[in-house]
């Protein structure tokens, strides 16, 4: 039931004059896919999922399945602080012919450690589909606890974690307790070879939205035994990386990406455009990784 090793890139979402641009998200995807990506995934954080409403979540995953048609897995995201409205995305998700699905815990409602697992076990229980829980504190308020992830781990359809608090003993703790078949992958661009030290098996990326053949290149020199190459190359991109977070995600790696010439459209609100001092350092790092348009 494992889903992939190495790289996934959080796919931003197009858009223009307010509407999904589906040409630029194909031609974004066929890039992506010829620079060795190992999966992708659609309708995240990255991708402004808050802000796509059902109708163009399930028109987005059904021209994604349908585009990648199977090269690379493809992995939905269909979280929501509403267990039946995430139910419902996850059935359609499983319809659309999705590998995977991606779901984060449930935000703003802040429920409690038993109550997560109910939501997990409850929608667990009624599909077919491996579900990644996605755990990411600074935007849901809840930090899913390690003794709920060693649970939830154990039914048979919950196949891993995004793991994105930042916090690295937090990682360990769950990689000592969990089963070698329920993958950890980091969710922080800054912390993919840390996590991969712990036995993490990639990464569900932002930076390989830019730079996709170089993070896959990251995760798969770690796994061959190559630590020295896939250190270095965290370490080279640190700074970039941070640039990429300097307002919230995915304002700067939009911006990134029009610099670069990507088309990728504007930001739907309350998301605006990146403030010229912080377009600036972006464009700084940018340059200094020869990452011009």
């Amino acid at each position: 039931m494992s889903i992939f090793k190495g790289a996934a890139t959080a796919l931003v979402t197009p858009f223009k004059n307010g509407l999904i641009d589906f040409e630029k998200y194909g031609e974004f995807i066929e890039w992506q896919i010829s620079e060795d990506i190992d999966a992708l995934v659609v309708a995240g954080t990255t991708g402004e999922a808050s802000t796509i409403s059902d109708i163009e979540h399930k028109a987005l995953m059904k021209y994604a399945v349908d585009k990648i048609n199977k090269r690379v897995p493809v992995i939905l995201g269909t979280g929501s602080n509403d267990t039946m409205h995430s139910l419902e995305l996850t059935r359609d998700a499983q319809a659309a012919g999705a590998d995977a699905v991606l779901m984060v815990t449930p935000y703003y409602n802040k429920t409690t450690q038993s109550g997560v697992i109910k939501h997990y076990s409850y929608i667990a229980d009624r599909v077919d589909i491996p579900i990644i829980m996605y755990n990411v504190p600074s935007r849901t308020g809840f930090n899913l606890s390690v003794n709920s992830v060693v649970e939830l781990s154990k039914h048979k359809n919950i196949v891993g974690l995004k793991e994105a608090s930042g916090n690295i003993s937090y990682v360990a703790d769950i990689a000592s307790k969990v089963s070698e078949d329920f993958y950890i992958y980091s969710g922080n661009d800054d912390m993919i070879v840390p996590v991969l030290s712990l036995g993490g098996k990639g990464v569900i990326s932002v930076l390989s939205n830019v730079m996709p053949k170089q993070t896959h290149t990251m995760v798969m020199d770690y796994l061959s035994g190559d630590i020295h190459s896939a250190m270095n190359l965290q370490l080279k991109l640190y700074d970039f990386i941070s640039a990429l977070f300097i307002e919230t995600n995915p304002i700067p790696v939009k911006t990134c990406l029009n610099l670069l010439g990507f088309d990728v459209g504007e930001l739907r609100m309350p998301l605006c455009e990146m403030e010229e001092k912080n377009k600036k350092l972006l464009f700084d790092k940018m340059k200094d990784l020869g990452l011009e348009g």
